[in-house]
């Protein structure tokens, strides 16, 4: 199963469609949503994260500070910047 990702910064969208998982250090530690995660907001920290995409293909990064929304359309990640990794 799926759900609606949107990473977006100041410049735009980073990454915009269906993905399988993503992992990310919130406010109270590392987390994972999956499609039909509990909907809640929380503050995102500085550092690696990873998104599976609809396809099983597996990007990681380092992100910045930001904050996570997720809902029952999409999932929203806003934040400063994004590096992925090469």
């Amino acid at each position: 199963m799926t759900f609606s990702l949107i990473i977006s910064s100041p410049d735009g969208d980073l990454y915009r469609g269906d993905a399988e998982k993503l992992i990310l250090r919130g406010s109270e530690g590392e987390l994972a949503v999956l499609a039909g995660h509990v909907p809640f907001v929380t503050a995102v920290k500085k550092g690696r994260f990873v998104v599976v995409d609809g396809q099983s293909n597996r990007r990681e990064g380092l992100i910045e500070a930001g904050l996570l929304t997720v809902d029952q359309q999409r999932t929203t990640v806003l934040t400063s910047a994004v590096h992925w990794n090469a």
